[in-house]
């Protein structure tokens, strides 16, 4: 019975130990399934992939020690305490850094009863009891000290509590003794619907270093039978004595970990978050000098060569992001060079037009149609388009202007003069910066003299569309 559960066990662990050996991460580079992780940046999960050892083999021997059963081992009848002997050995796999599966063979004795059995009864009345057992069992191992890790501790840790639970099959021999001497009592076969057990129980363990780690283990089994402790058939009269159908009993191990693997830690040691908070704080105390224009500024534009789209861009041209030299009217002419900037026209005339639109005659003497608001020198965006058509006909002429501005009869002589020739220049400094030669133009002041609506003196007189149509800037030939 003991030699078939220990070749099963082996049989089942072999295959698995097999792939106990992985190796560092690698990337086989090619383009990975995006549509279930979301990212480019993934490569598959293999034993290539893997960071850290997950399979380890594990070894103890304990002390067990039946706890709720007719026949006890903890000062049952004398008094005393009856100590058994146990062994486990296991193959474990962690699954994640909180969760591993363990595949456990146990075997073992325990001593119940008034007397240990390898000496004689002491009266007629005393009984004795020993069980020799074999197990396989499939345990779940938690991690408490990774799952319920504080968030901020980043120091290592070397102690670590495990929880484990699990089912498993149980096979057993029950010797019962007294003064007619020792016989069987009850035999179990293993892999029987009766011989189903579960355990559960908690273990700390100690890294000794990345290989070894050494674990006090408490199991508390639960045999699901009432004949374990070797009280005979289930209504004799030991079974009698006490009302529980299930002989149960506490197992307490001392054991040490062999973890296998070439990685310089183990899956159950490592804690993501720390990692996560290293790494953190690295790139936080990490020089972050950036090299830019790693090819420079040929042009010294401002447009750094490796983005650069037009490499030689004149100087003092100016550039949008990509370094291209800005065309504001697209005619083919930079701005650098056209002397109408916003109003488009042929490369042969520096970018004015040679026509100008709705073809101004030369014998006009006057452009008007440049208002302000009250007390006001600002050009208005309503204005632009009548200033550009008048750049495209001062230089489309061979005559010179004069720029002259006029207010209405609101405020002093004196300071409608000063403010009729602040708008006055201020139309003359737009005409020049959009390319009118300023020997063409001549900026004058005449106030509140030269009224387009001379009946509005006072202002009151006029509602205040005709003051608005005072407060202007016309041209006049010279």
């Amino acid at each position: 019975m003991k030699l078939s559960l220990a070749i099963v066990a082996l049989a089942m662990a072999i295959p698995a130990a097999s792939y106990a050996q992985d190796s560092t991460a690698v990337s086989n580079g090619e383009y990975p399934n995006t549509f279930s992780s979301g990212s480019a940046n993934v490569s598959p999960f293999t034993n290539q992939s893997k960071r850290f050892n997950d399979w380890s083999i594990s070894a103890g021997v304990g002390v067990p020690l039946v706890q709720s059963a007719d026949l006890t081992s903890i000062k049952n009848g004398n008094g005393k305490n009856l100590f058994g002997y146990s062994a486990y050995v296991s193959i474990d796999k962690a699954i994640t850094h909180a969760f591993g599966l363990k595949l456990q063979y146990d075997r073992g004795e325990t001593r119940q009863g008034w007397f240990n059995t390898k000496d004689a009864a002491p009266d007629a009345t005393a009984v004795g009891a020993r069980t020799q057992y074999d197990a396989i069992s499939l345990l779940g191992d938690i991690n408490f000290s990774n799952l319920l890790r504080r968030v901020d501790n980043h120091s290592p840790f070397r102690w670590a509590l495990h929880g484990y639970a699990g089912i498993g099959t149980i096979a057993y021999k029950a010797y019962q003794k007294d003064v007619n001497g020792q016989r069987v009592a009850t035999e179990i076969k293993p892999f029987k619907l009766g011989s189903m057990f579960m355990q559960a129980g908690a273990g700390l363990k100690y890294k000794i270093n990345r290989r070894l780690d050494l674990e006090g283990r408490l199991m508390y089994v639960v045999t699901g039978d009432d004949e374990f402790d070797g009280g005979g058939q289930q209504y004799s009269a030991i079974n009698k004595r006490e009302e529980q159908v299930s002989d149960n009993f506490f197992n307490a191990t001392l054991g040490i970990t062999l973890k296998l693997g070439k990685h310089e830690s183990h899956l159950m040691w490592h804690d993501p978050l720390q990692e996560i908070y290293y790494k953190l704080d690295v790139l936080a105390n990490k020089n972050q000098d950036i090299e830019v224009c790693k090819k420079g500024d040929a042009d010294n534009d401002g447009v750094c060569d490796d983005w650069d789209r037009q490499l030689d861009t004149p100087a003092g041209a100016r550039v949008d992001g990509a370094g291209v030299a800005l065309d504001t009217d697209l005619d083919g002419v930079i701005d650098l060079y056209d002397k109408c900037v916003t109003v488009p026209g042929p490369v042969e005339n520096n970018g004015c037009p040679t026509v100008v639109p709705g073809k101004v005659d030369e014998t006009t003497t006057k452009l008007e149609g440049i208002e302000f608001d009250l007390n006001s020198d600002r050009i208005l965006p309503s204005n632009t388009p009548i200033l550009n058509n008048a750049v495209s006909y001062i230089n489309s002429s061979n005559g010179a202007y004069n720029v002259i501005g006029a207010t209405d009869t609101r405020a002093s002589d004196a300071y409608n003069q000063k403010l009729s020739e602040r708008r006055a220049n201020s139309v003359k400094d737009y005409l020049i910066k959009n390319g009118v030669e300023s020997s063409k133009l001549n900026a004058i002041g005449k106030g509140e003299k030269d009224l387009k609506y001379p009946e509005c003196e006072p202002a009151t007189k006029c509602p205040e569309w005709k003051n608005r149509a005072n407060r202007r800037v016309y041209f006049e030939a010279k």
